[in-house]
């Protein structure tokens, strides 16, 4: 599986851990496969994401409350922009297929996490500026 393990380093590195981080880490990997393995990478997606999950709401049992508010807020700040740029925002086979364009965004709008979110907004901002300039 390849991927970025960014979701479990942030909250790990807000856990008070002891001396040993490595050790650390290694145990709940091991924990959350049953022992199978100690290595992030061995793991499911299934039991990366259920061990993030979990590791979240023990350092903030609010944080999936707060991380589901930003990606609506990212969401609506990108759909607004696609709307004044004439994009039908109602028809999601439309807001796909746009956002697909590699020039835009290169996949789904669905598919975009946080940053690509943030970047899609402020690329659509300029080209809607700039279309306001021109006119």
């Amino acid at each position: 599986m390849s991927r970025g393990f960014r979701r479990f380093y942030a909250v790990f590195n807000k856990m008070h851990h002891g001396c040993d981080p490595d050790g650390h880490k290694c145990q709940l990997v091991s924990q959350w496969t049953w022992g199978r393995t100690e290595h992030l990478h061995e793991m499911t997606e299934r039991e990366y994401v259920e061990m993030c999950e979990a590791l979240e709401r023990i350092v903030d049992p609010r944080g999936r409350e707060k991380w589901q508010a930003e990606q609506k807020r990212l969401r609506s700040s990108a759909l607004h922009q696609l709307q004044k740029y004439g994009v039908d925002t109602t028809d999601w086979n439309r807001v796909n297929q746009f956002c697909q364009d590699p020039r835009i965004a290169g996949k789904p709008f669905r598919d975009l996490d946080f940053e690509e979110l943030a970047a899609l907004t402020r690329k659509m901002r300029a080209i809607n500026h700039k279309r306001e300039k021109e006119s």
